[in-house]
């Protein structure tokens, strides 16, 4: 038997195994805590069209919000999912991405989210309830990234074109984008009073991120 065999092959099943192997680099990406999930989860406005995102990752996404704090306890938001294969064309031209970013007139041509998630809200929307959505909208996309995938929360449409087009029974509120996204975007780090819009520079997107000492008061 080869030195440090069973050591060896511990690691292997339980420690992590070799680096450049498949399953090991899902495993750890799988492994990875809140902090590097949440700078993993930037806001994608470019995607790869040829990728198919399933059904069963936009399940595994709304699942979140059984886990999630809800005021009251009212669970007031229900979805809709929309995949390639269930109508999420329906949405395309219903939509801009990139408020900031009026010149580029988003979503580009042949980059556009595939897949949506579609959340409506069972009653009129108030505080409570906005609260609820922006939970909602962290939990299920910090699940995206777990799952490998990228998104974004969508508000800049017409809620009554939304509905119409996809005979919803309740009034949509929000739209989660979601796939393989195109672009890099990387944190910029600045100080209050600086500018806070994100920009594109050279083929990267930058998001300017006020620093820890900024934020304590």
């Amino acid at each position: 038997m080869a030195d440090n065999y069973l050591e060896k092959r511990y690691e292997a099943v339980f420690g992590g195994g070799r680096k450049d192997d498949p399953a090991t680099k899902e495993r750890a990406r799988r492994a990875a805590g809140v902090e590097t999930l949440m700078r993993r989860n930037r806001s994608y406005r470019e995607y790869d069209t040829s990728y198919e995102v399933k059904r069963a990752e936009l399940e595994a996404m709304v699942r979140m919000n059984r886990y999630l704090a809800s005021g009251r306890n009212a669970q007031t938001l229900r979805f809709r999912l929309l995949t390639k294969d269930s109508g999420s064309d329906k949405l395309q031209g219903l939509y801009k991405l990139g408020r900031a970013l009026p010149e580029l007139n988003l979503p580009r041509k042949g980059a556009e989210p595939q897949a949506f998630i579609v959340v409506c809200s069972t009653v009129p929307m108030e505080k409570g309830q906005w609260i609820d959505l922006g939970i909602s909208c962290q939990g299920m996309l910090l699940k995206a990234a777990e799952m490998g995938l990228q998104g974004v929360i969508i508000r800049n449409f017409v809620p009554a074109q939304v509905r119409a087009a996809l005979d919803l029974p309740l009034e949509p509120v929000c739209l989660i984008a979601v796939g393989k996204g195109l672009e890099k975007i990387e944190l910029v780090d600045i100080s209050a009073g600086e500018d806070f819009n994100y920009y594109r520079r050279d083929g990267v997107h930058y998001v300017p991120k006020l620093r820890l000492e900024d934020l304590l008061i």
